[in-house]
């Protein structure tokens, strides 16, 4: 049996010799099961519900000599919201390390985890200073990583061959989570819990702010995610890590969707519902705190701008990845 990631049913993780024997007397009983996996056995394949991680068979399927025959879908719990994140979270708890960058969405998953956290970053960074700040008022243990020019050029040297279509954003943050997950693969761990989801479920974005019809921008940006998994979930996997994602459980996006659209916003304060639960856990202070992209907050963004003109592109950072994709 070959398992990446992990797996549950009805709310227990399951070990490997768990798993063995439950499947091992009836396949499709994978097809309730929930967590983030792909799973291989015998001529048998499956991927989660949302496929968080990246697998030879369609998400949410369970494959027996490459036909379908089933479609995995965990049962759904009648969950609050904040019953639903802690749910998620503590499921995910039992190993690995939570990247904390400092904003509301990482900040609330490392406190209710309380696992490790690490930051990386250029020197003087926002995200450094950020999740310095927040693991030393919540006692959370904290090891940061400074990022110096020449580990984004090699970074970014290696992240441009993974997607030729990667846009220079993409490439951006995927530059961002190559630093990341090569970090905490050094500190020895595989699972890395994120915050990825929350702006797509609860309205981060600052162009979620003005938009004409909320609920339509959510829902394209939620399909979208599947690409952005994709792309995080590849880099990760340079380094052998995963990322883990509790936003993006199924019990969290089944509770997100009862919450009226038009109380993710107001009053400018974008993902509030998340940012009321989260004041009942960590300081106000932190819960409404707004933090920059990650490309931006770790100072990366920049590094790969000052890279291209350094290399003669003055006017196009496209053109400078262009560039090292022929090389």
């Amino acid at each position: 049996m070959d398992l990446i990631g992990w797996v549950e049913y009805k709310g227990n993780p399951l070990n490997n010799a768990e798993l063995i024997t439950t499947l091992s007397t009836n396949p499709r009983k994978i097809l309730a099961c929930g967590g983030e996996f792909y799973l291989s056995w015998d001529e048998y394949k499956a991927r989660d519900y949302y496929g968080i991680i990246p697998g030879p068979c369609p998400a949410g399927t369970l494959s027996h000599n490459g036909r379908i025959i089933g479609t995995i879908e965990p049962p759904a719990e009648q969950l609050t919201l904040e019953e639903a994140i802690i749910t998620a979270v503590r499921l995910r708890s039992d190993t690995g390390v939570t990247a904390l960058s400092g904003g509301v969405d990482s900040t609330l998953v490392a406190y209710l985890a309380g696992l490790p956290c690490l930051s990386v970053g250029c020197t003087d960074s926002h995200d450094i200073r950020q999740a310095t700040h927040v693991s030393q008022n919540l006692g959370l243990p904290l090891q940061t990583r400074i990022i110096n020019p020449r580990d984004i050029e090699e970074a970014l040297s290696i992240v441009v061959t993974l997607d030729p279509t990667w846009s220079p954003v993409d490439v951006g943050i995927a530059t961002s989570l190559f630093c990341i997950s090569e970090y905490a693969s050094e500190l020895g761990y595989r699972r890395i819990l994120t915050g990825q989801g929350a702006d797509e479920l609860f309205g981060g974005y600052t162009r979620h702010l003005h938009s004409n019809d909320l609920a339509a921008a959510l829902q394209k940006d939620f399909l979208n995610l599947a690409n952005q998994v994709s792309r995080d979930q590849r880099t990760a996997a340079c380094h052998a890590t995963y990322l883990s994602m509790p936003y993006l459980d199924t019990r969290v996006v089944c509770a997100a969707s009862q919450v009226p659209v038009g109380e993710l916003i107001m009053k400018g304060v974008r993902k509030r519902p998340l940012r009321i639960i989260a004041a009942r856990h960590i300081p106000a202070e932190f819960a409404y705190y707004e933090k920059k992209a990650m490309q931006y907050g770790t100072g990366i963004w920049k590094e790969i701008k000052r890279l291209a003109r350094h290399n003669g592109y003055n006017t196009s950072v496209q053109d400078y990845i262009n560039s090292l994709r022929r090389t």
